[in-house]
């Protein structure tokens, strides 16, 4: 039995506001209390079963956390509580009680009092059937749950005790609920009030003005708000007020209205856009807080730069392709100086193409020229057994058009990444992800579907712009998406990669669960050890990215195996929850990570990402965002943009181009970035690079602005370094000892230090 409690904080954080109201919310709490069990039995749903033998779980973290390893298939929560007929007493808004239960993965049914209430998830229920079947969705298991009751539902129990109970499916990898909060209450203005920010990004005019679309929309279908929205932005840094407007609002039933600002500010420095409705009939005041996206990462220079690796890995014999990433005012004209025999330059592209016979190590002169300068770089290209020198930049389908994938759409996205300019600064690979496959032929031959009809000739024009393509499949039957695997065609299939031009492989574990479903050491490697094998035999230079979430430990194996990354977490989704979680989680693997061999926490998560068809901007704030970029950086991780390039907003794309932040991802020396500090508020993490230098993260777990403390000693270094700030390219002078740095909440900084006097 559950306590009643007030969570108004907990609802406001689900929905995303901070709420002040002149009488707080009364809710029922659901955060303790939940009976677990594994298995399935419909008769679980009636309030009169007895669950007093089930385990107790929490139903904040995943069960796969509390000690229900590779439980996939079914498994039910079930919770009693009171629900008083005070909340509707207390209520100003009378009509509709919500139940809030946090996530869940994947999907899910929930009964209350036995009846169905609601479900997340693609599902056919057949209520004549003693067993009705339930299916994973995909795109679903991140949704926050929030089913909704008329207050006069004959299926609550007012006053009296009621069972809810939630009957879950997983499909792989982690399952069960997880996130927060889990409550009941009446809805408030901040459930029929809605600050969409989702419809469009922050735009940029110029050096001086940022400014932003949004809507207020009224979900009610009964209920009229007005009021006043007063609008302001103030400095983060000194909490100054930067600009302020007020807005009158009359919303009426399911209306919306469209607001547009315009704030003339310095767009390089964080501050913060706040928003309050105050509502005249309920007397609610709506609070939004928002960051305003910042500009660090400063403009290329008009003289021509050559970015990108320093080194490149090829085996001898295989198609060689590397387009030299330089930037500058066009036309660029480019040159190569000891370019060995076999490989040539295209002077106005910048295109190295061939292949090498002879093993060995060859230095080359890279040049560049406009009509301003010239440059040189001194490039390695490396002829031996390994590949993938560096880690892979490129984009990858999934986390914008999951199964909705396309040759048009990849079309696009590489033409996009050549045209933003990401090209130039050494992004390299188009990935298309699962929803590529139909079937294999008569003779074992793998066939695209009807949305492919061509690979060969989508590979070429991906080549022709100088850039690599890459694919998607599983070891078993199926794949994620339910399409076909390479399960006992993994010859076949590598043969018909190479014979298209693939450059990159991710060879995802999905549905090998039916061949292993309690995989041992040899289980878990046998799949990826044959696929190599495969691909070997295909002459062809393929990366090959092992996508199997971490199991059994594969940082320890997967060089072992012949792969070139491998995933060490589950799928990453665009919450710090998600990103804190998983990008700290990284120590483990650290002395893993080697030239060829490299530790993957998933792919970014940043500008427009949806998982299908439907897209929306990341639910990440822009600190957030360079928190990402900083620590994935730093554990030299492949960097897989997961957006849609056509919608590259200049934020994210300044995000994605800092030379000196992509240096320390690609530096040669491939040594992962170390955990050097870790408190409840902070984490310093740094590596060693290949000069000498050592590059460091300082990162802030907290809400609020941070200064955080760094010992020299602790860096193991001593007497003065330099000390540079990598995302501003600026030069901040010496420090000996120690120095602190302000960091912006969940926000990171990134420094080089340089050799010690």
């Amino acid at each position: 039995m559950n306590k009643l409690t007030l969570l108004t904080l907990a609802l406001m954080i689900f929905a995303g506001f901070s709420c002040n109201r002149k009488v707080e919310t009364e809710t029922v709490s659901l955060e303790t209390g939940w009976k677990f069990k594994t298995g399935d039995d419909l008769s679980w749903a009636s309030p009169e079963f007895n669950d007093s033998q089930w385990d107790t779980i929490n139903p904040d973290k995943h069960w796969e956390e509390q000690g229900y390893n590779l439980v996939d298939g079914f498994a039910w929560y079930r919770i009693k509580m009171i629900i008083p007929s005070s909340l509707i007493n207390q209520a100003f808004i009378k009509d509709s009680l919500q139940f809030l239960l946090g996530r869940i993965d994947d999907c899910d049914q929930v009964f209350l009092n036995g009846e169905l209430i609601g479900e997340n998830g693609r599902t056919i229920y057949n209520k004549t059937s003693p067993n009705p079947e339930f299916f994973k969705e995909r795109s679903c298991w991140r949704e926050k749950r929030r089913y909704l009751l008329a207050s006069g539902d004959q299926r609550i129990h007012w006053d009296k005790e009621n069972v809810l109970a939630v009957r879950v499916f997983d499909q792989g990898g982690a399952g069960g609920m997880f996130s927060s909060p889990f409550l009941i209450s009446m809805t408030g203005l901040q459930d029929h009030v809605l600050y969409d920010f989702s419809g469009s990004a922050f735009t940029f005019e110029g050096d001086s003005v940022i400014g932003k679309k949004f809507v207020l929309q009224n979900l009610s279908g009964n209920e009229e708000f007005k009021g006043k929205l007063d609008i302001s932005a103030y400095s983060s840094e000194k909490g100054n007020l930067l600009w302020s407007e007020s807005w009158p609002v009359n919303l009426q039933p399911k209306m919306k209205q469209e607001i547009a600002i315009s704030i003339k500010m310095d767009i390089t420095r964080p501050s913060i856009l706040k928003l309050a409705f105050h509502e005249t009939n309920t007397g609610d005041v709506l609070v939004k807080e928002m960051e305003i996206p910042y500009i660090q990462t400063p403009p290329a220079p008009s003289e021509p730069r050559i970015n990108g690796a320093k080194v490149f890995g090829v085996r001898p014999h295989a198609p060689f392709l590397f387009k030299v990433p330089a930037t500058g005012k066009p036309p660029l004209k480019y040159s190569a100086s000891n370019l060995p025999q076999g490989l040539s330059i295209n002077n106005e592209t910048g295109i190295i193409t061939g292949s090498i016979s002879k093993k060995g190590e060859y230095t080359v002169k890279l040049k560049v020229v406009n009509s301003l300068a010239s440059t040189e770089k001194e490039f390695r290209i490396v002829v031996g057994d390994l590949i993938s020198l560096t880690p892979p930049l490129g984009w990858n389908s999934w986390n914008c058009w999951g199964l909705s994938v396309s040759d048009k759409k990849v079309r696009e996205s590489a033409s996009q990444m050549k045209s933003s300019g990401l090209i130039d600064h050494g992004w390299t690979y188009v990935n298309i992800d699962d929803g590529w496959e139909d079937k294999h032929d008569k003779d074992g031959n793998i066939l695209p579907n009807a949305k492919f009809p061509n690979m060969k000739a989508l590979s070429d024009y991906v080549h022709s712009l100088g850039l690599k393509i890459g694919i998607y499949s599983s070891p078993g039957p199926k794949t994620c998406g339910g399409y076909e695997g390479s399960y006992t065609f993994e010859e076949k299939d590598a043969r018909a990669y190479a014979s298209w031009g693939i450059d990159y492989l991710k060879y995802d574990w999905c549905s090998y669960w039916n061949i292993a479903p309690n995989p041992t050491p040899d289980q878990l490697k046998f799949p990826y050890r044959e696929m190599h094998r495969a691909l070997r035999k295909t002459g062809r230079d393929i990366h090959y990215s092992l996508c199997q979430y971490g199991m059994g430990e594969v940082w320890t194996w997967g060089a072992e195996v012949g792969g070139n990354s491998w995933r060490t977490t589950g799928d990453i989704e665009d919450t710090w929850e998600s990103l804190s979680s998983i990008g700290f989680s990284q120590n483990k693997s650290a002395l893993y990570s080697a030239p060829g061999h490299w530790n993957d926490p998933d792919m970014l998560v940043v500008g427009w990402v949806g998982w299908g068809p439907a897209l929306h901007y990341t639910n990440l704030t822009p600190n957030e965002q360079y928190t990402h970029i900083t620590l994935w950086s730093l554990l030299a991780s492949p960097l897989l943009i997961g957006c849609d390039l056509s919608q590259l907003d200049p934020f994210t794309l300044n995000l994605l181009t800092n030379d000196e932040v992509l240096a320390v991802n690609q530096d040669p020396l491939g040594q992962q970035a170390v955990q050097v500090k870790q408190t409840e508020t902070y984490e310093i993490w740094a590596r060693d690079l290949e000069d000498g230098t050592k590059a460091v993260g300082l990162f802030n777990k907290t809400e609020k602005p941070l200064y955080v403390p760094v010992e020299m000693a602790d860096l193991l270094l001593g007497g003065k370094c330099s000390l540079r700030d990598l995302w501003r390219q600026s030069d901040l002078g010496w420090v000996k000892s120690h120095f602190e740095m302000r960091t912006e909440p969940h926000g990171a900084r990134m420094i080089l230090l340089g050799r010690q006097k």
